[in-house]
């Protein structure tokens, strides 16, 4: 049985007659968050029939959900196979009122989307590529995780949230499927969320970026660097040694960004290894002439890992350097770490625990 998720809106008409049941279907699902065929009663009673016996609606089980006291929840879902993905809930600003009670605005999220089960990419930093490759997600399975989410969590469909492809797997060695799901995600009869709100996160396949940004579909882009020499990236990403640092600054160099935004470059610090101020000096030179914007995460230590979290000093004193010699950098703020916060531990514990 099809997922109708999988289905963008244009996939749809072509299915139906008259084809503008499309958009109301559309709307029932994205909008009026419908579970099942039954609920849309402005469609005759044979086609909603009809529907139930071709497609199904969700793709996604809850199995777990873990909340943190900052806020941010994580959750691993079962997908029909049986396979699992986690996916992230990040409260980005709480919402606030006036001194008369009047609200001065809404929550605002951040959703962190998985893209594939496993990933090929084996950084050794990363608990996801441990476990290896096993298959890509569908366009309906990517759009499904942000849908499943502000169902449970009561976020009205109107509510715009962010969305980053920064979960488990590579989102550029699943291109196809992930720039359907950032058209599924942008149609106004969906979740209506613009390309501009959507982040695509790789760890440097630069043959795949030059392929997206000759599609121009207006997302950003984030590139996981966490190096600034071929040797140390090498290690940490062995997708190096295939894509070298010089080649992925080429291909962003090509990207179109629009002129308000910045390329995005992810720098995860681990204590010994890249924290030095020798580091924070090539990574300025390494970007010059690029609009940009590094985001120091803190390493998230996990079991069996081999990499420390760095000091905090090291970190500020990293960002402190960037930013005094013109490079934009920010500090994230870890989120969840009383609660499997690294990429694929809530994963590997459930399976753990089935063992």
């Amino acid at each position: 049985m099809t997922n109708i998720l999988d289905m963008t809106k244009s996939e749809l008409e072509q299915k139906l007659n008259p084809p503008f049941r499309a958009k109301q279907i559309f709307q029932w699902i994205y909008q009026k968050y419908a579970n099942s065929f039954d609920e849309m009663q402005n469609l005759p009673k044979n086609l909603r029939a009809e529907l139930a016996e071709k497609y199904n609606i969700s793709p996604l089980a809850l199995v777990k959900e873990e909340q943190s006291s900052d806020g941010s929840k994580k959750y691993l879902f079962a997908l029909r196979d049986a396979l699992t993905i986690e996916t992230v809930l990040l409260p980005m600003k709480l919402e606030e009122f006036d001194e008369d009670g009047k609200r001065i605005h809404h929550t605002r999220y951040t959703v962190c989307v998985s893209s594939q089960v496993g990933c090929k990419m084996g950084c050794a930093f990363c608990l996801t590529g441990k476990s290896g490759f096993v298959r890509n997600l569908s366009a309906g399975e990517i759009t499904a995780q942000v849908l499943f989410i502000k169902k449970i969590n009561n976020i009205d469909a109107s509510r715009r949230v962010n969305v980053v492809y920064m979960g488990m797997g590579e989102p550029l060695d699943n291109l196809q499927n992930v720039v359907k799901a950032v058209g599924i995600f942008s149609d106004i009869d969906a979740l209506a969320i613009s390309p501009k709100r959507q982040t695509i996160s790789t760890s440097g396949l630069s043959s795949q970026i030059e392929k997206l940004g000759k599609m121009d579909i207006g997302v950003l882009l984030a590139i996981s660097l966490h190096a600034v020499d071929d040797e140390t990236r090498a290690k940490l990403m062995p997708i190096n040694r295939a894509y070298s640092i010089k080649s992925v600054i080429e291909a962003v160099k090509t990207f179109p960004i629009d002129m308000r935004k910045r390329v995005l470059f992810e720098y995860l610090i681990i204590k010994d290894v890249n924290d030095s101020l020798q580091s924070a000096k090539k990574l300025v030179k390494l970007l010059s002439g690029i609009r940009a914007k590094v985001n120091l995460i803190y390493f998230n230590p996990h079991d069996g890992s081999e990499f420390q979290r760095p000091s905090e000093k090291d970190v500020t004193d990293f960002a402190d350097f960037l930013n005094s010699h013109g490079l934009l950098c920010t500090i994230r703020q870890s989120k969840g770490l009383d609660i499997s916060a690294a990429c694929g531990q809530l994963k590997q514990r459930r399976e753990n625990e089935l063992a």
